[in-house]
């Protein structure tokens, strides 16, 4: 199993925004290319006063399903333009993790 993870931050004014597109656009919209491998993601968010961290980490069997997202440069940052628009600043790279040990059920 690989985490991929990426971070981006927001204004405080537009995290309410940022988190609905988030949650109800881009991750369903990955979820809709049917990536092999691709097993949902967490959606993490951090209120820091000044700006709002969003931290998200996607699940996939490897790097081969990664891959099968974003292409040969893996670790470029998936970040669509109306999600650019509201971001103050976000990771242009994503990293990625082997999973050693998992949550018991």
């Amino acid at each position: 199993m690989i985490a991929r993870v990426w971070h981006g931050w927001t204004t405080p004014e537009n995290a309410d925004a940022y988190e609905a597109l988030l949650l109800s656009e881009i991750l369903p919209g990955i979820a809709r290319k049917q990536i092999p491998g691709y097993h949902g993601a967490h959606v993490f968010r951090r209120d820091q006063g000044h700006e709002v961290e969003f931290v998200t980490t996607m699940w996939l069997d490897s790097l081969d399903s990664v891959i099968a997202f974003v292409g040969e440069d893996y670790e470029a940052a998936y970040v669509p333009p109306e999600a650019q628009a509201v971001l103050s600043r976000f990771d242009a790279r994503s990293a990625h993790y082997q999973v050693l040990q998992e949550p018991a059920s």
